[in-house]
């Protein structure tokens, strides 16, 4: 994988991602208000656990979205500082392939199965 098409991967997920932590806000925001307009009560409402069911779902998704950013802006800052494709423990290179499939990998596989 050139440092150019690491580049690209990587701006596409961060786009993916921001894309989608926006959809997760818009959810939650549509779940909180709709339980904000019912007089309902979670725990004595028969809807309560679904709705607290969904807002929860979606808080964890949104927490996803949020650490995937992370690694997908700390693989940029490799690739900026020269230390992309590198593993983080051996030092030796990181596969073509694993970075295709894992564009944010920190590790080679034989470290990652350790």
């Amino acid at each position: 994988m050139t440092q150019t098409s690491a580049r690209d991967r990587l701006d596409e997920l961060r786009a993916e991602t921001l894309e989608r932590l926006a959809a997760l806000e818009g959810e939650h925001r549509a779940v909180v208000d709709a339980s904000r307009d019912s007089n309902a009560d979670d725990e004595h409402d028969p809807e309560g656990a679904t709705i607290a069911f969904e807002r929860a779902q979606v808080d964890a998704l949104a927490r996803d979205a949020v650490e995937r950013l992370a690694s997908v802006d700390a693989a940029l800052a490799r690739l900026d500082d020269g230390s992309y494709g590198v593993c983080t423990v051996c030092g030796q290179p990181i596969a073509a392939a694993r970075l295709e499939a894992r564009p944010t990998a920190t590790t080679c596989v034989g470290c990652t199965a350790r």
